[in-house]
């Protein structure tokens, strides 16, 4: 039996890796929920016989995925014994929480299953970081995995909190569908952030800009207006300023977008 101090003898070998459009943790959604429509991809290893392994899965509609939080770990983040969650107003307990900071940085995630081809598995719903490894895949039994009537914890309720209406300028829209063309999912998040409502808290970088507000999102900026609890993007920009466009270390994408929409060129 091992002891608090012994070393463990356990190891984990991925069988694949997650191809997501979610580069960052600030891109990723806070839940699959939220992201009915991200679509990705889990990329198995050849040589190790797991196209067999995959017989049979796309009989079920979902599936879980265990993977690794592996920016932490590229990162060194460590972890804390009390977290402030995103529906929260104060610390809880880490075990208590979905926060990815825990002292094994694995995660749990339920995917919807569109197809498999070879040894790519397609799926939607997905809220993992692209590149993380994946450590395996087990299917989705609603009638084992499904418990509508068990206790929410310090939640109190299925929905404690009403998610908060979110809606798109048409300047806004066409400002997003060019950077997602240009491989810059914002959508998402911004979906994901702005639910939570409008309020700063350790998980959304919110300030008031003006008479509006603004989200940041790693280097974009996001501009919204509040009306009860109707969210409105009027618009995004760079979070560059003018003279940092100007300089070569600049990724060419911000440059393009301020280009394309002069009203985006603002900065922070």
């Amino acid at each position: 039996m091992l002891s608090p101090s012994s070393s463990s003898p356990y190891a984990f070998d991925p069988i694949g890796i997650v191809r997501s459009p979610f580069g960052e943790r600030a891109d990723a959604p806070r839940q699959a929920s939220v992201a009915p429509d991200a679509t990705g991809r889990i990329e198995l290893f050849p040589g190790r016989g797991f196209e067999d392994a995959l017989d049979g899965l796309t009989a079920w509609e979902y599936a879980w995925v265990i993977f690794v939080f592996h920016k932490n770990v590229e990162e060194s983040r460590g972890w804390k014994p009390k977290v402030l969650p995103p529906r929260s107003e104060q610390k809880r307990g880490v075990f208590s929480t979905r926060s990815p900071h825990r002292p094994n940085p694995i995660g749990l995630s339920a995917v919807q299953i569109e197809r498999v081809e070879g040894l790519v598995v397609h799926v939607r719903r997905l809220d993992i970081l692209d590149g993380s490894p994946v450590l395996d895949i087990k299917p989705y039994v609603a009638y084992a995995d499904a418990l509508p009537d068990a206790r929410a914890g310090w939640l109190e309720t299925r929905d404690p909190i009403a998610a908060w209406d979110v809606a798109y300028t048409e300047a806004a829209r066409e400002e997003l569908a060019w950077l997602r063309e240009n491989g810059v999912e914002l959508k998402a998040p911004i979906d994901a952030a702005l639910a939570l409502g409008p309020q700063p808290h350790a998980y959304r970088r919110i300030r008031v800009v003006g008479t509006g507000m603004q989200l940041a999102l790693k280097d974009w900026r996001v501009d919204f207006g509040v009306d009860g609890r109707h969210i409105v993007v009027t618009s995004v920009r760079t979070g560059y300023r003018p003279n940092e466009l100007a300089t070569p270390s600049t990724p060419e994408v911000h440059r393009a977008f301020t280009a394309r929409f002069p009203r985006g060129a603002d900065g922070p």
